[in-house]
């Protein structure tokens, strides 16, 4: 069973991998918002690298962002977070793989893949932690700025790829739960377990000098107890 989850945490780590470079290259991290408009004659959608616009004939356009400095900050650190992300739960399937009790590479003992595992569970957790602090942030710029009246620019609701973020990164947040519970758990009760050693009967030796008065060995004969005529 122990082994059952600590494959069970590599599996959904990696699954939240994936699903982190999907997320990253998807095209609707926000779309525009038709609440409010009568007529609409174009789709705005964006991502954190390019815009697209399409018209009701299906044709759409592309376009990168200019320029890194000329992006705001939002952007920027979204995109340092989740190149982060992706790059932590990268690492943390390799040290896995190695890890894995049910996997043999190299001469580690148990206490080594122990270490390994919890370390990739570790940097999965890290990994998910980046990934949901980017989804979070982005979409809250979104709905602050689809709920300000005063905002003049366009208005732009959740895209579907967000989700997939908020999924990937909770994906990747269980299996590190899991790969180090399961280590730390494993680590505690070889802590706590006491080698078996048989118990050995000691037979006491009598002192000689602890012997009441008169007594004396048996193998010894004592020649007091013959008289002088004995030997005639």
């Amino acid at each position: 069973m122990s082994v059952a989850v600590e494959i069970l945490g590599f599996f959904l780590g990696a699954l939240g991998l994936l699903m982190l470079g999907v997320t990253l290259f998807n095209s609707y991290w926000r779309v525009s918002s038709v609440y409010g408009n009568v007529i609409t004659t174009s789709t705005i959608f964006e991502n954190l690298w390019y815009s697209c616009a399409t018209d009701s004939t299906g044709v759409y356009n592309c376009w990168e962002f200019p320029s890194l400095l000329a992006l705001s900050g939002t952007i920027q650190a979204c995109r340092a977070l989740m190149i982060t992300g992706i790059v932590l739960s990268s690492l943390s399937v390799l040290l896995g793989i190695i890890g894995l009790r049910c996997t043999q590479i190299g001469s580690l003992t148990s206490e080594g893949k122990a270490r390994l595992a919890a370390a990739s569970g570790a940097l999965h957790i890290l990994a998910g932690i980046c990934g949901m602090v980017t989804i979070s942030w982005y979409a809250s710029n979104i709905t602050r700025q689809f709920f300000d009246p005063l905002y003049a620019g366009t208005k732009y609701e959740l895209g579907p790829a967000l989700y997939l973020g908020w999924s990937a990164s909770l994906l990747c947040i269980i299996g590190g739960v899991l790969l180090c519970g399961h280590c730390c758990c494993s680590s505690k009760r070889r802590s706590t377990s006491v080698p078996y050693k048989a118990s050995q009967t000691v037979v006491p030796s009598m002192d000689p000098a602890c012997l009441p008065p008169g007594a004396s060995d048996n193998t010894e004969v004592s020649f007091d107890k013959y008289g002088k005529n004995a030997y005639v």
